[in-house]
């Protein structure tokens, strides 16, 4: 009688409202299945976290083949859950076919085959609760959880204030909360239903918003305006004004957006620097010296701080490690929405401009 090897297949991540889904595949061999571990495999959900930290090293350590196949975000949007799950299956297959580990029977957990329309459908048996009956699948449930869920914890402090560290993307309470406060993210699944219908009323809210500023100019009075928010308003564009200058002459940057806003924060210019084209070598350079080559396109996001005066400081010490958090938020939604600039390379900036005179003190690179 034949001895059945098992390549178990489970996944994690299918519900979140954030982050990847992740499917993870098993084969345990003979080597694992001598472990005193090997009976405490069961559903990932029913373990500590610790004790999946526990296992999932020695499942990587031991067992026979693994594979993890990942979907982001963004492809769950562009083709949707079930071809997504779909997809993050057959990457983790790949990587387990990668090592040359026989096997006869694939076991999924679940009542869909994912691996229809490819060779190795008619190997695959379907299982509901598989990752608590059968021990490849739990493993493979295993490595899945506790790759996401580190996967997570880093985006915790990529994207602070969300709670990813906790509910790991998950639509709870606090999540919600999170999302009604800072908007969402570049990790957030935009085709979900709680994601869409939040940024359906923050669009609608900027027409709103945009139509009731046009009305306010034809009817509202300009002696009703406050004048200590009129004259702020107008300094920090006046600023923004003489930053946008200087970078256009000073370092040959073109302007490619005025006060970027999301959620949570503004940024006040993006601009783009191009690479200089190679210039030609001089007659009198030697012939083995290399051609200078150029380097790669740089998008700028620069913060613009004004101050009266000077006495209190300068302006730059407004930037504290805080704000440029939320610049770097910023400017990743930025990229996320104009993906024609996701090659460039991005610098986090800051200028200072102060006096009466507006004059300009510095402008800094602070990613250089």
């Amino acid at each position: 009688m034949t001895e059945k090897i098992i390549l178990g297949i489970d996944e994690v991540g299918r519900g979140p409202w954030a982050g990847p889904l992740v499917v993870g595949a098993v084969i345990l061999g003979s080597n694992f299945k001598v472990l005193p571990e090997y009976e405490q495999l069961t559903d990932s959900k029913k373990l500590t976290a610790r004790k999946r930290e526990i296992l999932n090293e020695l499942i990587l350590e031991h067992a026979a083949a693994t594979g993890l196949g990942w979907v982001s975000a963004e492809e769950i949007d562009r083709y949707g859950l079930s071809p997504a799950l779909k997809l993050a299956t057959r990457r983790a297959v790949k990587q387990v076919l990668s090592q040359k580990i026989r096997f006869n029977e694939i076991l999924i957990d679940g009542t869909i085959n994912l691996l229809a329309d490819t060779p190795l459908a008619n190997k695959v048996t379907l299982l509901p609760k598989a990752d608590f009956l059968i021990k490849e699948v739990s493993a493979a449930s295993i490595i899945a959880k506790v790759a996401r869920d580190h996967y997570m914890a880093d985006l915790a402090e990529k994207y602070p204030g969300y709670g990813f560290e906790k509910h790991v993307g998950y639509g709870t309470a606090a999540h919600k909360s999170a999302l009604l406060d800072l908007g969402p993210c570049p990790e957030h699944r935009k085709s979900f239903r709680p994601i869409a219908d939040l940024l359906a009323r923050e669009s609608s809210q900027t027409t709103t918003n945009k139509n009731q500023t046009a009305a306010s100019k034809n009817q509202t009075p300009a002696n009703k305006i406050p004048a200590k928010i009129a004259t702020t308003t107008a300094r920090g564009q006046k600023a923004e004004q003489i930053v946008a200058e200087y970078l256009k002459t000073e370092h040959s940057h073109t302007i490619i957006a005025h006060n970027f806003k999301t959620k949570s924060y503004e940024i006040d210019l993006i601009s783009i620097a191009e690479p200089a084209p190679p210039q030609k070598s001089d007659v009198t350079q030697s012939s083995a010296a290399p051609s200078p080559k150029a380097g790669p396109s740089t998008i700028y996001f620069t913060e613009v701080k004004y101050r009266k005066s000077a006495t209190h400081g300068s302006p730059l010490s407004a930037i504290t490690p805080k704000k440029r958090q939320q610049i770097r938020f910023a400017a990743e939604a930025f990229l996320a929405q104009h993906p024609e600039f996701q090659h460039y390379q991005p610098i986090l900036a800051a200028a200072s401009v102060s006096g009466p005179g507006f004059h300009l003190d510095a402008w800094l690179p602070l990613d250089e």
